[in-house]
C-alpha cells in the first residue's frame, strides 16, 4: 500500500472531529468514504491531503510522512478535488486546467511542449476539448465539474481525491462524472477516493467503502461488506432493506425507516 493513515487525530476549536483513525488506501483502486453529516468525511480526506493540520499520527505516502515533503513534490504525488472549488471567475477552461502544471514549474516560466501535451489530454479524456476556449463562468454545472477533474488530471497524479464530485448535479450528470472517473481508474490506473451521499452510487462505483461514524471508522471493505443493514445502523442510524442492482448485482438500499434512539 503506498498511502496509509496511522491513528490521526484531526480537531477544530479544540475539538476533535477524526478520533485515532487507521487506514490503508489500496492501490489502484476507488475507495468511497460514505458517513452521516458532520461525521468527518471532508475533514479526513483534507487532512490526508495535508489541507488540514492533524493533531497527532502520521500520514505516509510511499514510507514518507507527507508532512515532512515539500508541496510541489506532494502535489506531483496526490491532487484534490475539494467539494466547493474556488471561483474560476475570468479564466478559459484551458486556463484553468494549465494550473494544474503549476507542480512542474520553475518560476513564472511558460508552459513547455509536454505541459501543452498534458493539459491536451487531460482536455480530451475528460471531454472537454470542445469548449477549450469557453469561460469556466459559461458552463454548466456538470461541464464544470469534468473541468476541474482535468485540471486533477493535469497534475500527471496517480492519487486523486474528490469531496462529493457529484454534489448540485442532476442524475445524468452525476452518472457522467462517476462513469468517468470509473474509467480513470481502470483504463489510467489512477487510485480514485471520494466521498460520496449517495450509497448506492457508493456500492455501484467502488472496490472498497469505508464507513464512518463520529470520527471513527465502523467498516472498511467492499461494498458486499459495508453496505449491510448492521453496518447501515451504525452509521446513519437507519433500519435498511438492502437487495442487489439487477444491472451490476451490487447491493443497493431498497428503502429505510429511522431508527429513534432513546
Amino acid at each position: 500500500m503506498r498511502l496509509q493513515i496511522e491513528s490521526i487525530r484531526v480537531g477544530y476549536d479544540n475539538k476533535t472531529i477524526v478520533h485515532d483513525l487507521s487506514l490503508q488506501i489500496p492501490d489502484g483502486k476507488i475507495t468511497t468514504i460514505i458517513g452521516s453529516n458532520g461525521c468527518g468525511k471532508s475533514t479526513l480526506l483534507k487532512a490526508i491531503t495535508r489541507i488540514l493540520k492533524y493533531d497527532s499520527g502520521h500520514v505516509i505516502l510511499d514510507g514518507q510522512n507527507i508532512a515532512k515533503m515539500h508541496t510541489k513534490e506532494l502535489a506531483k504525488e496526490l491532487a484534490i478535488l475539494p467539494q466547493s472549488p474556488e471561483s474560476a471567475h475570468g479564466l478559459t477552461v484551458e486556463e484553468l486546467v494549465s494550473y494544474g502544471r503549476f507542480p512542474y514549474q520553475k518560476g513564472f516560466g511558460n508552459l513547455s511542449q509536454k505541459d501543452k501535451d498534458v493539459i491536451d489530454w487531460s482536455l480530451k479524456v475528460t471531454k472537454t476539448d470542445a469548449f477549450r476556449q469557453h469561460p469556466v463562468d459559461a458552463l454548466s454545472g456538470g461541464q464544470r465539474q469534468r473541468v476541474w477533474i482535468a485540471m486533477a488530471l493535469a497534475q500527471e497524479t496517480d492519487i486523486i481525491f474528490l469531496d462529493e464530485p457529484t454534489t448540485y448535479l442532476d442524475m445524468a450528470h452525476q452518472l457522467e462524472v462517476l462513469e468517468l472517473l470509473s474509467m480513470l481508474n481502470k483504463e489510467e490506473g489512477r487510485t480514485i477516493v471520494m466521498v460520496l451521499h449517495d450509497l448506492n452510487q457508493a456500492a455501484r462505483f467502488s472496490d472498497y467503502i469505508v464507513a464512518l461514524s463520529q470520527g471513527k471508522l465502523v467498516k472498511f471493505g467492499t461494498a458486499e461488506e459495508v453496505i449491510v443493514p448492521e453496518v447501515l445502523k451504525k452509521v446513519f442510524h437507519i433500519d435498511a432493506v438492502i437487495g442487489k442492482d439487477p444491472r451490476t448485482d451490487k447491493p443497493m438500499c431498497i428503502t429505510y425507516n429511522l431508527l429513534h434512539i432513546t
